[in-house]
């Protein structure tokens, strides 16, 4: 049941932190046991308990306590990085909201990288179906204007960091001056907060306590929604 979640065991921080100073397949192959109970079965269960908080704000959220759907895999793609570290040594958790690819829609994100843990609201990366929307509406009169609002009210929670700026210049084509071109510099649009991590994850009270950072970040949420909206259809 998605209310039956305790919160996630002290012992799912310890992997993270072990699989970083281990980051082999033979060390991951002796505690494959170990990641499946302590990070894997309380994750299915965040994800079940979390939708259901989430649905209060945003009815057709998706969570779906599979890898490569609400959970991230642990494992690194390699192709294209220096690094060829095989593992994550973080745990990415996803909620999003629309039909289609999850990872080109805005949702609420769970990034648990000890002794740190991230919650986040937006789209790290706009396709290019989405990027040139995003832009005409951060400079429409309305649209713009709405923008605004929204960061005017995430900015107000305490910690709170926007990103993310991709260029160097404001794209061609649109004025330099304009109040909001700052946000024409994004290829992807978040905001968030960062800090040590809380001692409510051990317990059921974590769902609380994200809920309640997630919601203050809804205006940036319910914008992207809208963008991505008009984009699509």
């Amino acid at each position: 049941m998605a209310n039956d979640f305790d919160g996630f065991p002290k012992e799912c921080v310890r992997f993270f932190k072990e699989i970083g100073k281990n980051n082999t397949r033979q060390w991951f192959e002796e505690h494959r046991a170990d990641y499946e109970s302590y990070v894997m079965e309380p994750s299915r269960e965040f994800v079940l308990a979390m939708g259901s908080r989430l649905r209060r704000i945003v009815p057709g959220i998706h969570a779906d306590p599979r890898v490569n759907k609400s959970i991230f895999r642990l494992f690194r793609d390699t192709r294209f990085s220096r690094d060829k570290t095989p593992y994550k040594t973080h745990l990415g958790l996803w909620f999003w909201e629309g039909d289609g690819k999850r990872m080109e829609h805005s949702g609420f994100y769970f990034h648990l990288d000890p002794p740190n843990l991230m919650l986040g609201v937006g789209i790290y990366m706009f396709p290019k179906h989405i990027m040139e929307e995003y832009r005409n509406s951060v400079v429409h009169d309305r649209y713009g204007k709405e923008l605004t609002r929204a960061i005017t009210k995430v900015r107000k929670v305490p910690g709170c960091g926007i990103g993310r700026e991709k260029y160097k210049r404001v794209p061609r084509g649109f004025d330099p001056d304009h109040p909001n071109a700052e946000f024409l510099k994004y290829g992807g649009f978040y905001a968030g907060i960062e800090t040590k991590i809380p001692k409510e994850l051990h317990t059921p009270e974590v769902v609380d306590y994200c809920y309640s950072q997630f919601k203050q970040f809804l205006p940036v949420h319910k914008w992207l929604v809208g963008v991505i909206d008009r984009a699509t259809e």
